[in-house]
């Protein structure tokens, strides 16, 4: 059966999984990653749901809908026109949630990766079998270039490690599962617009499906990669991301300490013992750069207490 016969056979069936898609000025990429859930080898009913967070351009919406005209995919595009990462991720969810009223699981890709052949079902059957609130797995980096070797093993551009089973919860959203449940116990917006154009507001969400009781669980063989472009295969962006990660750790225990003062302390804790990290990491790896991480993030934390942050989809909008 052809890709465009199957996509037809899943859409006489109810849509039980929604895979949301938010893109911003990639039109290249977003056609490669929609070409990837077009080939997914699954017998679960599927759409997807294409956000684009250009309103003035709309490139990204003319691929999603060139795409679902020629029949690979059965989905729907729409366009945000409030920028940044939150505003484009919160419109789509909720338009999948209204538009998809049958759907059970809502999942998630970014439009710089591609999802492996039995991406899908290695989440949704995971989610069956295990009765998961959240399912998440695994996005590794595909450089376009001869990316310097010292920076190949940088963890900025690396997941967790992590066996398929049971975990304490997630903490990004590029490859991830939700039920519809937890939707409706976190309400609306799923994710904060504080964390708009800083990032970390998907591991917002997962700490609070956490402490709402949510359980989570990983499949390391549900394989995304991700294009990691010349742009970002530079020390000068893998610092500035290390800043962020520190920025964006300090947002999150800002938000649920009533005082400043344990945030503080933590600063303080945390470069105090960055040093020593950085011994550890050299040690392990024998990579300078890669042991400064450490240090950058406590450096992060640091300036954000002084209000100074990298807000990296500000700059990307």
């Amino acid at each position: 059966m052809s890709v465009a016969s199957q996509a037809i056979a899943r859409a006489e069936r109810p849509v039980e999984a929604v895979v949301v898609v938010a893109t911003f000025r990639r039109p290249a990429g977003l056609a490669e990653t929609l070409a990837s859930l077009a080939a997914q080898v699954t017998s679960t009913p599927f759409a997807v749901l294409v956000v684009d967070n250009d309103a003035d351009g709309q490139a990204g919406l003319t691929v999603a809908e060139r795409t679902f005209a020629a029949g690979a995919l059965v989905g729907i595009a729409v366009v945000e026109e409030k920028r940044g990462h939150v505003q484009a991720v919160n419109a789509g969810f909720s338009a999948a949630l209204a538009r998809y009223q049958e759907a059970e699981y809502f999942l998630m890709i970014d439009d710089d990766e591609l999802a492996s052949p039995h991406w899908l079902a290695g989440l949704v059957d995971a989610a069956k079998a295990s009765g998961a609130d959240i399912v998440g797995g695994p996005v590794v980096p595909r450089f376009t270039e001869d990316a310097p070797g010292y920076l190949r093993r940088h963890p900025v551009f690396w997941p967790i490690e992590a066996q398929t089973g049971p975990l304490p919860m997630l903490y990004g959203s590029g490859n991830c599962l939700m039920r519809r449940r937890v939707f409706a116990v976190l309400g609306a917006p799923a994710f904060d617009p504080q964390f708009n154009f800083l990032g970390g507001g998907d591991t917002d969400f997962f700490t609070r499906a956490r402490l709402a009781g949510m359980s989570s669980y990983w499949v390391a063989e549900a394989l995304c990669t991700e294009t990691v472009p010349a742009a970002r295969a530079r020390a000068k962006w893998v610092l500035k991301r290390s800043l962020r990660i520190g920025a964006i750790n300090r947002r999150l225990d800002r938000k649920r300490q009533a005082s400043a003062a344990p945030v503080l302390l933590k600063d303080c804790a945390i470069l105090g013992v960055a040093p020593f990290r950085m011994v550890r990491d050299l040690w392990r790896t024998g990579n300078p750069f890669t042991s400064l991480h450490p240090l950058i993030v406590s450096l992060g934390r640091l300036s954000s207490a002084l209000g100074l942050e990298v807000e990296q989809y500000r700059s990307s909008q």
